[in-house]
């Protein structure tokens, strides 16, 4: 049976917090669309796969409470990708940066992961209170609508989730920008709120 706590309840970012400890996966609301977390760990993240009947080679972002705890999932941050985080953190932007080699394989299987801050009040407490990093995928199966309130999240993934933190409908529609830097170009991977042109004049600015 899943707990359900709403976003004002001063106890839900522990009770969530609690339950990821446990290897847990937990339904939260971002500024986006709702979410499905995880710690950071293999056995917990392989939740989020079976739990989304998610393609095993389709990367998991990371959701960070502050821009100081990028270093505990990155390697390394280059000038023109700090400029962006300055510019777009907290906010609906995932940038693919280099992946820092300890983080748990079912993460990503390739060098890079994809990392943003969310502009969302109740999910940075919920992951400052969890270590300040967390493994997170929108929250419904694979293929199928991003869920825009608590409600449609259970719908398609309640049996699995251990806590639910109710934060109203979405502010948004859509999940973040996805883009990746290379040699200072930047490309999007997938589209989302923020424009490839919002990203290269803040890249090009003197």
């Amino acid at each position: 049976m899943t707990e359900i706590y709403l976003a004002a309840d001063p106890n839900a970012p522990a009770r969530a917090a609690v339950a990821l400890e446990q290897g847990e996966i937990i339904v939260m609301p971002t500024d986006t669309v709702y979410g499905i977390a995880s710690r950071l760990a293999d056995d917990a993240i392989l939740r989020l796969y079976l739990a989304k009947d998610r393609p095993p080679d389709k990367a998991i972002p990371i959701l960070l409470a502050d821009a100081s705890d990028v270093e505990q999932v990155v390697s390394t941050v280059t000038p023109q990708a700090r400029r962006l985080l300055n510019a777009f953190w907290p906010g609906p932007l995932t940038l693919v940066l280099p992946k820092r080699a300890d983080l748990p394989n079912y993460v990503s299987n390739t060098p890079t992961v994809g990392v943003r801050i969310p502009d969302s009040d109740i999910a940075r407490e919920i992951i400052r209170a969890a270590g300040g990093a967390l493994a997170v995928t929108s929250a419904n199966r694979s293929g199928q609508p991003p869920a825009l309130t608590v409600t449609d999240a259970l719908a398609q993934l309640g049996e699995h989730v251990a806590v639910a933190v109710n934060g109203g409908p979405s502010d948004g529609d859509s999940p973040s920008t996805v883009a990746q830097l290379d040699g200072g170009q930047i490309t999007i991977l997938r589209p989302g709120p923020i424009t490839l042109e919002e990203l290269e004049k803040v890249l090009h600015e003197d």
